[in-house]
């Protein structure tokens, strides 16, 4: 029975009406020793907390979207077939556009949490050696006739730790926000797609490479990426390209920016960090070296001195004490041509919360509309 699925809720529920119901039913006609009759009843009470304490993680589990299925949930999901040494530009030599397409069959997502229109493919990248779910939504014109020959935008969008791909179509309902912004043309049409990034179970990877563990970087950056242009009528430049995150996947929208402008025109974080180490679960934030090169500030800090600042535009948002002072380090180093929008979440607005981030959405794509291309 799927984690996320209605079934289970549902049965989540009857579990929890019989374990309120059968100490009713049954304390006074329980019969035996008194040792057997107190454990029977003490029985019928752990079974009422156990089924109560599983609606909730149920309930939270699917509002949040934490765990995609039980093998995430206990920590035992292995989407890593290899992770060998692809070297600092994350190909290990190879040229993606010496590659053949990589034709991925998609149809509609299997969770309904995710909304109308979305479509959910599964494929194992070339470079990186992950296999994953990706999600993508379509913008209303893409099967516009008068958008025929039009390629379009494309945002990846990247979950907290733990957390599903489904998050940003799910709890945060972009495309459902978005939809009628696009149609108005408040927002430009973008391509929306959210990959998995749980990879190793309970350990977070950074969206880094880590050979012998995980190429999520390339995954993400590499793979993801041309699978997309392969599939869809996605513009290839980086000018086009885009990465929004929360939490843990804020400070891998950044990262990635600045490490790949190459790849990537702009970013989007939401209550993230700098620090790797501050997600307890990141093997970049346990690895010396990791943690200081994945670092946003020291990658912008590396080109500057290089004398390449990244033609990386950022839009960081957060509290006080949740990402506001990192977007201000970000900000003070950066030099044309690149630009940091800082904006504080005011106490009291929700706080390291789903509803804080689903708010905003409509105001971040507005502002990412004036900075990627076309």
């Amino acid at each position: 029975m799927s984690l996320t699925g209605t079934p289970f809720f549902l049965t989540a529920i009857l579990l929890l009406i019989v374990a309120v119901v059968l100490p009713f039913a049954l304390w006074s006609r329980v019969r035996g020793p008194q040792v057997v009759r107190g454990l029977a009843r003490l029985g019928m009470l752990v079974f009422a907390q156990a089924t109560a304490i599983t609606l909730v993680f149920v309930a939270v589990n699917n509002a949040n979207s934490l765990y995609d299925n039980w093998e995430d949930l206990l920590g035992t999901s292995d989407h890593v077939e290899a992770a060998k040494d692809l070297g600092p530009d994350g190909l290990g030599g190879l040229k993606i556009k010496d590659e053949p397409k990589q034709l991925v069959q998609f149809g509609p997502a299997k969770d309904s949490v995710v909304g109308a229109g979305v479509q959910e493919g599964e494929f194992k990248g070339r470079i990186s050696g992950v296999s994953g779910e990706v999600y993508v939504w379509l913008p209303p014109q893409y099967d516009d006739p008068a958008y025929a020959d039009k390629k379009f935008p494309v945002v990846q969008m990247l979950p907290g730790f733990p957390g599903s791909a489904k998050s940003w179509m799910g709890t945060l309902k972009a495309p459902e926000q978005l939809k009628s912004l696009m149609e108005r043309g408040k927002v430009k049409p973008f391509i929306l797609v959210a990959p998995r990034t749980t990879l190793l179970g309970s350990v977070d990877t950074g969206c880094v490479n880590i050979p012998g563990k995980a190429n999520a970087d390339s995954w993400l950056s590499v793979d993801v990426r041309q699978m997309v242009i392969d599939n869809f009528r996605a513009e290839e430049k980086a000018d086009s390209w885009a990465l929004a995150g929360y939490s843990a996947g804020a400070h891998c929208a950044a990262k990635l920016a600045l490490a790949h402008p190459d790849r990537y025109r702009a970013a989007i974080s939401l209550s993230g960090f700098n620090d790797p180490k501050l997600e307890p679960a990141s093997l970049a934030g346990k690895d010396p070296k990791l943690r200081v090169a994945s670092n946003p500030i020291n990658i912008l800090k590396s080109a500057n001195k290089a004398g390449k600042p990244p033609r990386t535009a950022l839009y960081v948002s957060g509290a006080a004490g949740d990402g506001y002072e990192g977007g201000l380090a970000l900000k003070q180093l950066a030099k044309k041509p690149t630009t940091v929008k800082v904006k504080l979440i005011p106490a009291g607005a929700g706080g390291h919360g789903t509803a804080v981030w689903k708010n905003q959405i409509p105001e971040v794509f507005r502002w990412l509309s004036g900075v990627v291309a076309p």
